[in-house]
């Protein structure tokens, strides 16, 4: 089995409790290679023990592999039987390790058409692992989300249960993942660029956020897998519920405004007009009281001159740094201010002196992470508001080269979108 490598979270990353994967691609991935298809599946099984093993180390507590479905008997017999035996070989890998790590094993799905080899090592598994209580691996082999359902439902009425008894609490101890911890997924990724769940843990699956990773699961490695726990920290959870950023109730054609005049001042050695101007942008966006806005504005120019004038990119992101705490402690943000003061620098960066919008591919990546960061949204949610910012700053280059107001008419109205954009999606 291939080594996991050991690696870290930022600090204050929140992880999924519960990571159902889909392992799609394998067979596509063997044929791309001029290889049997078997061998795709050979490489996916060692491929969901390093990330098993990766998300042990991350801090997940429940893994969920969706291994064989209750429709995939309709393959040819001679794939159908490899499947058996590795996974036979995979129990017969794993367990050791799980024993190690106090994994427990569980079987999701029919155990009733599994073959007799295959079945007793799961119940051997089972039984050896039912006292392991530091993490779940759920096996999920002839497993289908609407026959997990009828099960359940079949089981309620042989056990004489009456209808007025029946309750969402009542159905879920007969579901396969009955008296775990985390029943429910906090998070769902399909490999090979597939944007389905096809029934995978219907029920559980009520508030998951979803991932769609484009690689075959071959190429789904643990690196991969950290880079999906980001943006999944990122994302805001409702459960149904409110969680407005209520400080953003600002005017996006005021705050475009007022920061498009600043923009035209910082030429100027910082005075009282650009710190005036920044203020009034500072306030009127995330809602800041006078001696707020004037601080906040403080350590946003500082940071500004530094990228104009000296380009102490150091001083710069320790100023943007200070500003962030600011702003963290009054909006009751999560992010972590070093992080956001290094991607705002990385930002300042890659724009400076760009003037069209193929040079600064770089930097709407790295808005993207930026605003995903600062307002807990997926990278995906990030993207609209990130080429609107970007597209701003290119006009602003183009601007400040003397080529026409034109370019500062643009640059406000890429601004005034971007504001749009942003309290569209986060206030």
């Amino acid at each position: 089995m291939p080594k996991t490598k050991r690696m870290i979270l930022p600090k204050g990353t929140q992880v999924p409790n519960h990571l159902g994967i889909i392992p799609d691609g394998n067979r596509r991935w063997a044929r791309a290679r001029g290889l049997y298809t078997l061998e795709g599946h050979k490489k996916g099984f060692e491929r969901a023990v390093e990330l098993s093993r990766a998300a042990r180390g991350l801090g997940i507590h429940t893994v969920t592999l969706w291994g064989f479905s209750t429709e995939n008997w309709d393959r040819s017999k001679r794939e159908v039987n490899y499947l058996m035996k590795l996974y036979e070989k995979l129990i017969d890998d794993y367990l050791k390790e799980a024993q190690k790590d106090k994994v427990r094993i569980i079987h999701l799905g029919r155990k009733d058409r599994i073959p007799k080899f295959l079945l007793k090592k799961i119940i051997f598994a089972e039984e050896s692992t039912k006292n392991n209580k530091k993490y779940i691996m759920n096996i999920a082999i002839d497993y289908g989300g609407h026959d997990d359902i009828v099960r359940a439902t079949q089981q309620i009425i042989k056990d004489g249960i009456k209808p007025e008894k029946v309750s969402k609490e009542l159905f879920e101890k007969y579901l396969d993942t009955k008296n775990q911890p985390y029943p429910y997924l906090d998070l769902l990724i399909r490999t090979s660029g597939e944007q389905r769940i096809s029934g995978f843990l219907l029920w559980q699956y009520a508030y998951a956020e979803t991932y769609w990773l484009d690689c075959h699961f071959p190429d789904f490695t643990p690196e991969k897998l950290k880079e999906i726990l980001l943006d999944y920290s990122r994302r805001r959870r409702r459960f149904g519920g409110n969680d407005a950023i209520e400080h953003l109730n600002f005017r996006p054609e005021i705050v475009a405004k007022f920061e498009i005049d600043w923009w035209r001042l910082s030429k100027i050695p910082e005075g009282e007009r650009l710190r005036d101007y920044a203020a009034k942008h500072l306030r009127e966006q995330f809602g800041l009281s006078k001696k707020l806005g004037l601080k906040a504005a403080k350590y946003m120019i500082n940071a500004f001159l530094e990228k104009e004038n000296g380009k102490d990119w150091v001083k710069a992101k320790n100023e943007l740094k200070k500003f962030y705490v600011l702003i963290k402690k009054e909006l009751k943000l999560a992010f972590e201010p070093s992080i956001v003061a290094s991607l705002e620098t990385r930002l300042l960066k890659e724009t400076e002196g760009k003037e069209d919008v193929a040079k600064a591919k770089l930097a709407e990546e790295t808005a993207q992470e930026l605003y995903a960061e600062v307002y807990r949204i997926s990278l995906l949610q990030a993207a609209k508001i990130a080429h609107l910012r970007v597209m701003a700053g290119v006009e602003r280059n183009l601007a400040q080269k003397g080529l026409g107001e034109k370019h500062w008419d643009k640059a406000e109205d890429y601004l005034q979108k971007f504001y749009s954009a942003l309290k569209e999606r986060v206030a």
